[in-house]
């Protein structure tokens, strides 16, 4: 079994922070946090505190065993690679992400800001930094159905990068057709065409060809699931 100092580092590499940044989060000098990490110094218990205030799981931290009273994890989309959770609450040199729910929303144009937000989630800018991610051009969105199942189920929440729109690298987007908004697998074909891909084997893909694509827009890469764990 890993050691607590171990533990310790695995967390703060899931969120993207360095020891003095994710050291400060609970009130210790980036030394201190070495020390902890590498088993020289127990933490202490106001340290835990502070950690548990952040949504840092504690008890993992100290045991091993993973909290999972809350049913929530989140990974990247693209590897399934666990990151950091957001928080509930703001904290020190957080961002607030915006959260949509935006079913059945349509309109060619319409922005994800015109909707009503459902929820905010904060997230460590040092995180969004190394997760690629710019804190102004990111939304939290809520999935919708099972079409996108294995990779997204129906209820979760998905922080899509509105900044990175280019379907040439292949990945997973929300985007806009014929006015309703998806979450679809994206591939471009030759000649133009895009072909539009769902997860779950029981949906047939969709192919856009050019002469259709003035109905499609691409509204951003689908980068963290937040969801139930499975």
């Amino acid at each position: 079994m890993s050691s607590i100092g171990e533990r310790l580092r695995e967390i703060r590499n899931q969120k993207g922070l360095t020891q003095g940044a994710f050291g400060s989060l609970a009130g210790v000098t980036k030394r201190t946090q070495m020390l902890y990490e590498s088993d020289q110094r127990s933490p202490k218990a106001d340290y835990l505190a502070l950690l548990d205030a952040e949504g840092v799981d504690v008890g993992y931290v100290l045991t091993g065993r993973r909290d999972s009273a809350s049913g929530v994890s989140a990974q990247r989309v693209s590897d399934g690679a666990p990151v950091g959770m957001g928080n509930t609450a703001p904290s020190v040199d957080a961002v607030a992400v915006n959260m949509y729910d935006v079913e059945g929303a349509a309109g060619d144009g319409r922005s994800l800001e015109d909707e009503r937000v459902e929820g905010v989630l904060y997230f460590p800018e040092a995180q969004l930094n190394a997760l690629g991610l710019s804190p102004e051009r990111i939304a939290g969105v809520k999935v919708r159905g099972d079409s996108m199942e294995e990779t997204l189920a129906d209820g979760d929440w998905v922080l899509v990068n509105q900044a990175d729109t280019d379907y040439r690298r292949e990945g997973v987007f929300l985007l806009l057709v014929s006015g309703e908004r998806r979450i679809k697998r994206v591939q471009r074909l030759a000649g133009g065409a895009l072909y539009l891909i769902s997860d779950n084997e029981h949906y047939e893909p969709e192919m856009i060809p050019p002469e259709q694509m003035h109905e499609v827009k691409i509204l951003g890469r689908c980068e963290v699931r937040i969801g139930r764990i499975t």
